[in-house]
């Protein structure tokens, strides 16, 4: 099984910590999708990272990933069986997906991104601004984060989902505010501390080079 694209993106960390949690082996591509390879093509058409290729079955989107994942290993269960249950999951990868990714994203972009990979200044105005707007949604998730051991009953995608763009976020320099968001800092530490994520995040590692 291969996954391509950059550990940096917290799509590709996503579909890494999901396949280090059931126990599959993957090896992580490294891709550039504004200069893809064919094989990474075939996978992905529209140049979505991260790619999937299990044998001679293609998929690309993280979400579509992890869906065929769970469906191919059903244990252990990242999207649980009790259907409020699978529901909230699924609420907390897209709020990671589409308001932590989208809020947080022009930071790791100007600060890491762009003077890194692409040789330019990044505007670090626009990097302040992105992380001044994630503040403001880290209050409900310090909330969720207060009631359990994690994010919902059970470990699901979506605490992989939301501790990958706080991983994600670190290569901008940004860490969470462990005296502003207590539980939440608290459950961070929880989710880097399982065996499935540290094996994702020394594959990580690797792939970036130290």
């Amino acid at each position: 099984m291969q996954i391509y694209g950059f550990p940096i993106s917290p799509f590709v960390r996503k579909v890494m910590v999901a396949c280090a949690e059931k126990g599959l082996a993957a090896e992580v591509i490294p891709v550039n999708p504004g200069q893809p390879p064919e094989d990474f093509l075939a996978a992905s058409p529209y140049r979505k990272i991260p790619a999937l290729a299990d044998s001679d079955f293609t998929l690309a989107d993280s979400t579509a990933i992890v869906t065929y994942l769970e469906a191919l290993h059903p244990a252990p269960a990242l999207l649980p069986a009790d259907p409020r249950a699978r529901a909230m999951a699924v609420w907390f990868e897209e709020v990671a997906d589409t308001i932590l990714t989208t809020e947080g994203g022009p930071m790791l972009f100007n600060r890491f991104v762009a003077p890194k990979f692409l040789g330019i200044e990044g505007d670090e105005a626009k990097a302040v601004e992105a992380e001044e707007k994630l503040a403001t949604r880290l209050g409900y998730l310090d909330q969720q984060a207060a009631t359990g051991e994690w994010l919902g009953d059970s470990f699901t995608i979506g605490d992989i989902a939301v501790a990958s763009v706080f991983r994600s976020l670190a290569y901008a320099g940004w860490e969470l505010d462990a005296a502003a968001y207590p539980s939440l800092a608290a459950w961070y530490g929880r989710v880097c501390a399982r065996p499935g994520w540290q094996a994702a995040a020394a594959q990580e590692a690797a792939v970036m080079g130290g």
